[in-house]
């Protein structure tokens, strides 16, 4: 049997450029590998099925799977996870000094059930501010009218506005007319460093830490998934495509960590390394099922109290059975 040619569409990350450049194989597969934003990917797997293997929102994913109708199917290799306390903005002249100041309040979103949001909330749930107590404006960062990628219900008690035809969150953001933004990305505001906006948490690595010490959570973001049915016909295939990007992370690692010169374009990389083992431990970033139940089942746990979700998924029904097995010598 031949190796089969695949479709495989991830972002352009150091754990992802050794399958991309051809340094570390997948077995049996020739890749037709692209390098694309997550919206563009996003948009065009869950519309369009235009990929055999993609990097995809892992709340995305939930949704369709709960839906009972996901082209794909999961496999653990988790190609983007963040800490999402810095990803909560406010305006600074509101009198928002502590998540409980969220009450009330008007808060943009570019998407109901992108991932990262879907984190944030949790964040504010867990500091006792339930989503029904803000006033949710929805619409484009910086270009009006972002629609949701796929179709989703929100709980009746939650309220999400339009934003005002012609509008930017960028723009409703600088004028005041609204309190705050949750996102995955920057407002241009923020980065340009408008007077009147800030961060909710101002030392974000500093909340996300000691969250972590008190959750023992590193938040997923993206999961990969493979076509159902290319998986239905080559049954190992899931197996192959999580020992090649656990391969192509170990290798990113491997870079990391060798300081003679630096592969990242920022300084201190080695000390911010250090802070990130002794707070995560050795391993930093993991992929495969084993040793992340307890991010996966919080998140599964949010998603369905969010609304997102029509029932409550479990573990066992999102990745495919070939990923939670390896061999051993």
């Amino acid at each position: 049997m031949g190796t089969i040619q695949l479709s495989i569409a991830v972002g352009d990350y150091d754990r992802t450029r050794p399958i991309h450049d051809g340094r570390v194989k997948i077995d049996g597969v020739e890749p037709v590998t692209m390098l694309l934003s997550p919206e563009e990917m996003f948009f065009r797997a869950f519309r369009h099925e235009a990929f055999d293997v993609s990097e995809l929102s892992f709340s995305s994913f939930c949704v369709k799977q709960a839906q009972g109708q996901n082209p794909y199917v999961g496999v653990p290799v988790f190609l983007s996870r963040a800490f999402r306390h810095s990803s909560i903005y406010i305006r600074t002249d509101r009198g928002i000094d502590s998540p409980a100041d969220m009450k009330g309040r008007r808060i943009g979103i570019a998407e109901w059930q992108l991932t990262a949001n879907v984190w944030a909330r949790g964040i504010l749930e867990g500091a006792g501010v339930k989503q029904s107590e803000i006033t949710w404006v929805r619409g484009g960062m910086h270009t009006p009218g972002r629609p949701e990628k796929i179709p989703v219900n929100v709980p009746s008690d939650v309220t999400i506005e339009a934003a005002p035809d012609g509008s930017t969150l960028d723009q409703m953001l600088r004028d005041g007319d609204i309190d705050g933004f949750i996102g995955p990305r920057t407002l241009r505001c923020f980065d340009e460093g408008h007077p009147d906006v800030g961060r909710l948490f101002g030392d974000g690595i500093e909340a996300a830490s000691q969250h972590y010490r008190s959750t023992g959570i590193f938040p997923i973001m993206h999961v990969l998934g493979v076509k159902r049915s290319i998986a239905d016909d080559h049954p190992w295939l899931p197996g192959a495509l999580l020992k090649a990007f656990t391969q192509a992370k170990m290798t990113a690692e491997q870079a990391l960590q060798d300081t003679s010169a630096t592969k990242v374009t920022m300084p201190f990389v080695e000390d911010t390394l250090a802070i990130a083992r002794r707070l995560l431990g050795p391993r930093i970033w993991t992929y495969g099922v084993p040793g992340n139940e307890r991010v996966l089942d919080a998140f599964l746990t949010l998603h369905h109290g969010q609304g997102l979700s029509e029932r409550r998924l479990e573990i066992e029904e999102i990745f495919h059975p070939a990923t939670y097995e390896a061999y051993s010598l």
